[in-house]
Order: structure tokens, then C-alpha cells, then sequence
């Protein structure tokens, strides 16, 4: 196995019988595993071993699962290249030379490369479906609530959802059967998913679909994703769905709501990493104040100490509601725009990412390049809708992903429409 897909390589076998016995599963390296490293791709947790397993974890033991190992990311979860992660960057086995997106990029080359059969991520902000795309793999973001975050290293706790990979949709949604689900140590967490069978509704059957095309998701989209896009949008018409162009407004100012709410709340779940409670330590032996800012200066990566930043300076006095208020009252527009749109349609789609895979090294050094990368898939989590990424085709010989947005707990007609194309 790549080194630069897992950073553990401890096999953890599940039960010997269950709906995942016999297949092979990477998880994505902020998720706990008991008496395995889970790293965040940090230095700061470059030697922690959790002593308990995140639910989804626990799950998949019972379900028969085989956990191969834990997948590079970008640094807790900050990035849409997996090349911020303290261990290295990750190499994209559909198009080498290229990022396989982020910030779950490990864990969608783990299953492009076929060194796992399934594979764990979470989706902050489309750290599922970025890399479900640039990697040509089928990747799901629930509705938030949907599955339990019990176990995953917080990053922006209203906005995060652990969510699958696969090679096919039936797959993805076979291991999203298992995940899916009520969990009392995860307040969010609903029952809507605790008697679903999400494999059985990938039937491919389109037929009668009402698809809605957001105009905004496609401007300023690279000429050659959005002519894979409709490709995808015909293949689809030909199985007897229909299209019709839709507006959502309010996502001209998605990304920088998202940004604004994702690194105030990052600010303050990474506040815990101080070197004395959790983490690397600085062996500094002065005042408190100097211990702290010595370990997180080594503990953490130039990316997750920019979002810190601009998450503190965010929610400092005299600027939360010039800031943080103000992404929130964006977050409640987004989100009306999305449920009007789908009285309108039963599914939304777009490209789901503007441009097709960077080259490595390509946007290390221009980080808004990064942010507006986020583009069509941000919204969605503000939105706490699911959605789905599945294969397209190709621009230039680089994969392409088209995203199918849903109603909250419309993960059945999501895999029902994506499987007529994977």
C-alpha cells in the first residue's frame, strides 16, 4: 500500500459475518480508531492513539468490515488538496501529477487506486465530494444528522457529516446502510436513517425525474466541466429524466459565509490543542501563555494556523457581528434558496467542482485559489442538504464529477438518480 495514502497500515478486523463481511475499508485519518493512531495529518497529534472507537467505527467492526488502515488528509481537515497534511502529500491514481482533492483525498485514492474496496471520509465543505470527483469515485455527503459524529476531531461541528466512498453508487450507499443512524452520543444524530436501505434504491431508474440546473454553479466553471456536465445531463434525459434551469442567488455569497463560519468554528475546537491537555508540546519551560504558543506554532501547519487566524480575528469583539453574525444570516438565505429550488425539482445538479484536478503544487502558494474552489459544493453544508458525487467523465483526460443535491433526508432519490450513471 502507498505510504502516501495510509499513514497506519494496522489491519482491524470485523465481525466474521455482516453486510460488509469480506470487503476492505479505509478511514479517513480525524476519525478514532481504538489503539490505532489518528493523526488529523498533524504534527500536533502526530503520537495520538485514541482509546476509543468513533461510532461509525464500531459499526463497521459489527457490519463485518475489514479497516485496512487510516487515510491521508489534509490537516484537520483544512484543504481541497490533501497536500497540507504533515505526513505528505497524496498522489491522484486516476490522474498522477494531479491532487485527488481534499481535505478526504487519502481516503478517495485508497479507493481509486483499489487498495480498499470502501473508504470513510467527512465533508466539511465538500471534503467528500472534491475528492470524489478529482479522483473518478463515487463519494456521499448526508444530511446533516444523518450519521453520527461521534468519534470525528471536530473541525466546524455545524457544518461537518463522515459520509462514504465507492467505486459504484450501490457501493457507496451499501456502507452509508451501515453508518446511517440514531446515536445517543451524538445529540444531532435523527432516526431517519435507522431502518433505510439505501443500497436497494440505487435502481438507476431516472425515469420521470425532474433534474434542476443552478445557472450560478456553472459561471465561471472551466469551459470543459461544463460541457462533461451536460453530457452527463443528456445520458440522463436519454433514460427519461428532464432538466430545467433553476436560480439560487444566494450562493454568490456562499463561499465566503462558509469560510467565515468554518474557521470561527475552527478557532474554537482547535483551542484545545495546547500541548498540555492534547497534543505536541513545545517543551518550553516558561510562562503558560509562551508553553501554548510555542507548541501550536511547531504543532501546527501554515494553513491551519491561517484559518485559526481568521476565525479568532472573526469572532473577537467588536467584529462577531460584522462577521460571524452576518455568515449566519447568509447560511439562513442559502438555505431557503435550496428548499425553494426543490419545490421546483426533485434534484439540483452541478459540476462538483468548477475546475478539473490541480496539479500538485499548484495552488500551495495562492490559497484564495483554494477557497473559491469550494464553490458549488460549500453551499450545500450550509444548507445541511445531501448530496452526492458521481463520475461525469473526462476533460483533457482529467475526471470530471457531477453533483446531485436532494432534500434533507433524500438520500434514497439521490442514489436512486446518481446510479444511473455509475
Amino acid at each position: 500500500m502507498s505510504e502516501n495514502i495510509f499513514i497506519t497500515e494496522e489491519r482491524i478486523e470485523g465481525a466474521d459475518d455482516g453486510p460488509l463481511a469480506g470487503k476492505t475499508v479505509a478511514v479517513k485519518d480525524n476519525i478514532s480508531t481504538a489503539g490505532v493512531r489518528t493523526t488529523c495529518g498533524s504534527k500536533m497529534l502526530e503520537e495520538y492513539v485514541p482509546p476509543y472507537d468513533a461510532t461509525v467505527v464500531a459499526r463497521l467492526k459489527e457490519a463485518g468490515a475489514t479497516i485496512v488502515g487510516k487515510a491521508n488528509m489534509d490537516e484537520f481537515g483544512m484543504g481541497t488538496t490533501t497536500e497540507t497534511s504533515y505526513f505528505g502529500e497524496t498522489d491522484n491514481p486516476a490522474a498522477p501529477g494531479h491532487v485527488p482533492g481534499g481535505s478526504s483525498g487519502g481516503s478517495a485514492a485508497a479507493v481509486a487506486a483499489g487498495e480498499a474496496d470502501l473508504a470513510l471520509g467527512s465533508d466539511t465543505g465538500g471534503s467528500v465530494r472534491c475528492p470524489a470527483a478529482f479522483c473518478g469515485v463515487v463519494g456521499i455527503k448526508p444530511t446533516y444528522g444523518l450519521v453520527s459524529r461521534y468519534g470525528l476531531v471536530a473541525y466546524g461541528n455545524s457544518l461537518e457529516q463522515i459520509g462514504p466512498f465507492g467505486e459504484t453508487v450501490e457501493d457507496a450507499a451499501a456502507l452509508l446502510d451501515v453508518i446511517a443512524g440514531s446515536d445517543e452520543r451524538d445529540a444531532t444524530t435523527r432516526s431517519e436513517g435507522d431502518d433505510a436501505n439505501y443500497a436497494d434504491a440505487a435502481t438507476g431508474d431516472v425515469d420521470g425525474l425532474q433534474i434542476g440546473v443552478p445557472t450560478e454553479l456553472l459561471e465561471g466553471a472551466d469551459e470543459g466541466v461544463v460541457e462533461t456536465f451536460w453530457d452527463a445531463i443528456a445520458e440522463l434525459e436519454d433514460k427519461g429524466a428532464s432538466y430545467h434551469e433553476v436560480s439560487l442567488p444566494s450562493v454568490e455569497h456562499a463561499v465566503e459565509a462558509y469560510y467565515v463560519i468554518a474557521m470561527s468554528e475552527a478557532s474554537s475546537n482547535l483551542a484545545r490543542f495546547d500541548g498540555v491537555r492534547y497534543g505536541h508540546s513545545g517543551g518550553y519551560d516558561g510562562n503558560w501563555n509562551e508553553t501554548f504558543a510555542k507548541a501550536r506554532e511547531e504543532g501546527f501547519g501554515d494553513e491551519v494556523k491561517r484559518r485559526i487566524l481568521l476565525g479568532t480575528y472573526a469572532l473577537s469583539a467588536g467584529y462577531h457581528d460584522k462577521y460571524y453574525k452576518k455568515a449566519q444570516d447568509a447560511r439562513a438565505w442559502v438555505k431557503q434558496d435550496f428548499d425553494e429550488a426543490l419545490t421546483e425539482a426533485d434534484v439540483l445538479a452541478s459540476p462538483t467542482m468548477p475546475v478539473p484536478p490541480f496539479e500538485l503544487g499548484e495552488s500551495l502558494d495562492d490559497p484564495l485559489k483554494m477557497y473559491l474552489a469550494d464553490a458549488n459544493t460549500t453551499p450545500v453544508n450550509l444548507a445541511d442538504l445531501p448530496a452526492i458525487s458521481v463520475p461525469a467523465g473526462e476533460t483533457d483526460g482529467l475526471p470530471v464529477g457531477l453533483q446531485l443535491v436532494g432534500p434533507a433526508f433524500g438520500e434514497e432519490r439521490l442514489i436512486r438518480a446518481a446510479s444511473a450513471l455509475a
